[in-house]
């Protein structure tokens, strides 16, 4: 790009020295000492990651350009034309991901387990997760969210986990949102790996301010039409190896988790990462609510697959070991970048089902 912009190489340089900047930003925030507004997060912080996502696909496609224009004499040509298509494909890609990014869904499924008591036939659960909330998140899609939940009436609403962007006032955004969450059953919430960045002690306070219950390697007895069924809630695995902010507090312990659960008791788990849920479903428990994948963001349904299945396990969808289920809710909003494609933000309402001989996690028909 040198020989055609004005100034040549010392406009490139001054380029790449300012796109460089915005990390000092990022490091002063992470280390507490500057909490960035909505418009630095926006306008600044945002331009940031899309460049910084952008540059490797950049440069190698400028290589590959280079290398094509070689046999005709136009290496230089050949790189500019091939930045010029990969940067038009790329802001295509950013377009339709930010509409992605606020395109809210609320997906009804069925549980079907053959040990949940009759009386618990029913009973509606709405799931949100990963919100991610700050001072730039808009205001009317949290209001959207909001809405979806409460009328889907559910008995019993989880919230399961980073709830906060990255910084601990973050949550006051989140509580003034979502605080008059209602559920006959009650709000629960949990932690999840943002919250255990920003500062799990401050976090948890202003949630437990709003009025939710916030659960932390326990478990409650809940009655529901005269049954009695048990909600288990883990820590977070990035406490183990976190030491600010009381991260200590929320590391995930599975047998304090499940220590006063009544053996054969219906049991219903939170853990915002799905790696906790082989061991909880190794001790019975039957269905377990996560999040933390965000699908990558970037999924392709019909596949069961996205761009968090190659690195993880158990990265999308819906699963089952034995008696045991699982489902990964695909976040309610985004980190990041405001970019979703295949795997929208959802407000998840899952109805319990008494089943005879089948356990499993489908559609609502």
């Amino acid at each position: 790009m040198a020989p055609i912009v004005p100034g040549k190489w010392t406009t490139v340089l001054a380029m790449a020295l300012g796109s460089a900047i915005p990390l000092l930003l990022v490091l002063r925030g992470f280390a507490g000492r500057h909490y960035p507004s909505a418009a630095e997060r926006v306008w600044v912080l945002r331009p940031f990651w899309y460049l910084q996502v952008a540059l490797p696909v950049l440069g190698l496609s400028a290589l590959v350009g280079v290398v094509l224009g070689l046999p005709f004499g136009e290496p230089a040509a050949g790189g500019r034309w091939a930045l010029a298509i990969a940067g038009s494909t790329l802001t295509a890609i950013a377009l339709a991901g930010y509409v992605g990014s606020r395109w809210l869904v609320t997906k009804e499924l069925v549980a079907e387990h053959p040990d949940m008591p009759a009386a618990l036939d029913g009973l509606r659960i709405a799931q949100i997760s990963d919100l991610h909330v700050g001072p730039h998140t808009p205001r009317g899609f949290l209001a959207r969210v909001h809405k979806a939940v409460q009328d889907a009436r559910p008995d019993l609403i989880a919230i399961t986990g980073d709830q906060v962007d990255d910084h601990a006032p973050d949550v006051q955004h989140f509580t003034r949102a979502f605080g008059s969450l209602r559920a006959p059953l009650g709000v629960y919430a949990i932690a999840g790996n943002h919250d255990v960045y920003a500062g799990w002690r401050p976090v948890r306070a202003g949630m437990e301010a709003a009025g939710m219950t916030v659960l932390v390697n326990e478990a409650v007895p809940l009655d529901h039409a005269g049954a009695r069924f048990w909600l288990a809630a883990t820590g977070d695995p990035a406490a183990t190896g976190w030491s600010r902010g009381g991260a200590a507090d929320c590391a995930p312990d599975i047998g304090c988790t499940l220590a006063n659960v009544p053996s054969c008791a219906f049991t219903i788990a939170l853990a915002h990462n799905p790696a906790l849920w082989p061991a909880l479903a190794k001790r019975g428990v039957a269905l377990t609510l996560s999040g933390h994948t965000h699908y990558g963001q970037f999924s392709i349904p019909r596949l069961g697959w996205s761009l968090a299945s190659p690195f993880l396990k158990h990265a999308m969808g819906s699963y089952r070991e034995q008696s045991s289920l699982l489902y990964i809710n695909p976040g309610t909003n985004y980190w990041g970048l405001p970019l979703r494609i295949g795997a929208l933000p959802e407000v998840t309402v899952i109805t319990l089902r008494r089943s005879s001989d089948s356990t499993a996690i489908r559609p609502l028909s």
